[in-house]
């Protein structure tokens, strides 16, 4: 469709090269039954294995498809926060290029995030993890303790499937390793975020980049940040103001 895409969608693209066509086709399947004008924002993260000439290749056949290359590897949360920080649209959607998040969940998030009650966020969480048990414990591990120490309630902090309203994400400053927490940030400064059960299939090429011993390491590490955060936040209320004649 023609005019400036109301959705945007984000992927942060390492070392994913054979995934990366399949999942251009399922998005552009998806996202065509819409009904409205989007965009797909590839970003490669400092990838060796040819994802960044792929990425090139998949926006050159279809310009729907913009592609973004980061000098070196960044991380995630950059390559989200670049995606964010370029998204043309009114709503964005997160997903990783593995494939394992399916892009036929996104009309359902939309749907959520669009009608009422109205709320600023839709988080995905995988419902039948398709993970080995030893992933699976670990994650429910680590949500365990991040909600505990940060009083939020996200079941799965790991799912990058995720709906926002563009305004809301683009108002909070990120971090690295903060993605995982962009539920417990957006409430932090007031919005409201809703949950919702999505799929989640087997990796069917390429592995993943992160191992238990690191993505634990690291998740700690966050979490002390953002609990920081919280603690240090402002949080005060004016009861009563005098001389508005000169106010400024």
């Amino acid at each position: 469709m023609r005019g400036p895409p109301e959705l945007s969608v984000v992927v942060p693209v390492f070392n994913e090269v054979e995934n990366l066509a399949p999942l251009a086709a399922e998005l552009a399947a998806t996202l065509e039954q819409l009904g409205r004008p989007w965009e797909v924002l590839m970003v490669d993260d400092g990838s060796k294995d040819g994802s960044s000439a792929e990425i090139d290749r998949i926006a050159s056949a279809d310009r729907r498809f913009r592609a973004i290359h980061f000098a070196r590897n960044c991380g995630q949360t950059a390559a989200f926060d670049a995606g964010f920080h370029r998204a043309r649209g009114q709503t964005i959607v997160t997903m990783d290029a593995d494939l394992q998040n399916d892009p036929a969940d996104i009309p359902r998030l939309l749907e959520r995030l669009e009608n009422p009650p109205r709320c600023d966020a839709v988080v995905g969480w995988r419902e039948k993890r398709r993970d080995s048990l030893v992933r699976q414990v670990s994650s429910w591990i680590g949500n365990a303790v991040r909600n505990s120490l940060s009083g939020d309630r996200v079941r799965d902090t790991g799912c990058s499937l995720k709906a926002f309203r563009a305004d809301c994400l683009r108002s909070i400053k990120l971090y690295k390793g903060m993605h995982r927490f962009l539920p417990t940030l957006l409430r932090m400064e007031g919005y409201r975020v809703e949950e919702m059960p999505v799929g989640h299939r087997p990796r069917a090429a390429g592995g993943s980049k992160y191992g238990i011993a690191n993505r634990a390491v690291r998740g700690f590490v966050d979490l002390l940040a953002v609990r920081w955060m919280m603690g240090r936040r402002l949080d005060y209320e004016i009861v009563k103001e005098s001389g508005m004649d000169h106010a400024q």
